[in-house]
């Protein structure tokens, strides 16, 4: 900036051709800056007019940036991005632009080109393949889904020793199979057993911190902690549901107990309540 400047001041002092020569390195500076070989080189995709384009990512997508108004787009679930042509008369351009699609540790990005839906097939979605993805070199201050995801699958995979604890109550159970400590992650391996011929309609699966001992009602201290992650969403089991609860490392002195309610829908009601002492936080497997 500074040299364009001092041209532009001596511009009646230098000669034409010194000029020139000054500007040229700056042109070929601007030339070699350009990423028109870079997109060309950028997967294809395809889009027709009227049809909305779904792009599967393997992790929550952190954000979108469409490159033009040719293209318009929303995020209807986590990991599902939907685009689709822009205003009107876009859709005739052969260059739509560039979509680019941030997970928790990936950037993919694609270059967009109309089709009409009448000479070619219509792609309605696609998947974010591992080719296309360019990982984002961030500290490394938290797991991804994905690889919350692998850990709770290698760990469910594992054999189920004696369970470090167990309650029974209406029939039903809760073991605690194991607990993991992966990096600031502790990885809790339970499962539910129902003994009863009548399926269990789970109302809510709750994790708290709590006083051992209740002296009082109005005394009693309550921290609920909620999973970073669980393997597994359901709302019923007949027999048996196993699954992996993930929790940001978390400590709780001797007078307090962790606590874990299984809570059925009304009317039946059926509650099973667990606890876990800080002892059996403290022997967690290394994974």
């Amino acid at each position: 900036m500074k040299t364009l400047i001092n041209m532009k001041a001596f511009k009646y002092l230098v000669s034409p051709m010194i000029l020139l020569a000054l500007a040229l390195p700056v042109v070929c500076l601007a030339q070699t800056a350009t990423p028109e070989k870079y997109v060309m080189e950028l997967p294809q995709l395809n889009i027709s007019d009227g049809v909305s384009l779904h792009i599967i990512s393997p992790e929550p997508i952190q954000f979108v940036d469409l490159s033009t108004d040719n293209l318009i787009g929303d995020l209807p679930a986590e990991n599902i991005a939907r685009v689709k042509t822009g205003k009107a008369g876009a859709a005739n351009k052969d260059d739509l632009g560039i979509i680019t699609v941030v997970g928790q540790s990936f950037m993919a990005q694609y270059k967009v080109n109309y089709k009409n839906s009448e000479t070619h097939n219509t792609i309605t979605q696609i998947q974010i393949q591992p080719e296309d993805m360019q990982p984002l070199e961030y500290p490394k201050i938290a797991f991804s889904n994905q690889e919350l995801y692998n850990f709770s699958m290698d760990i469910l995979k594992k054999k189920t020793k004696a369970p470090l604890r167990e309650v029974n109550d209406f029939k039903l159970s809760i073991q605690l199979n194991n607990v993991y400590v992966i990096s600031d992650y502790i990885f809790l391996d339970i499962s539910f057993i129902n003994d009863s011929n009548l399926s269990y309609k789970i109302d809510g699966l709750k994790f708290s911190i709590e006083d051992k001992k209740i002296y009082k009602a109005t005394n009693n201290q309550s921290l609920e902690l909620k999973p970073e992650y669980q393997l597994y969403r359901q709302s019923q089991f007949k027999k048996n549901f196993h699954n992996i609860y993930v929790f940001k490392k978390f400590t709780y002195p001797n007078s307090k107990v962790m606590v874990i309610r299984l809570i059925e829908e009304p009317i039946s009601g059926r509650t099973v309540e667990m606890k876990i002492k800080y002892s059996d936080i403290l022997k967690a497997d290394t994974f």
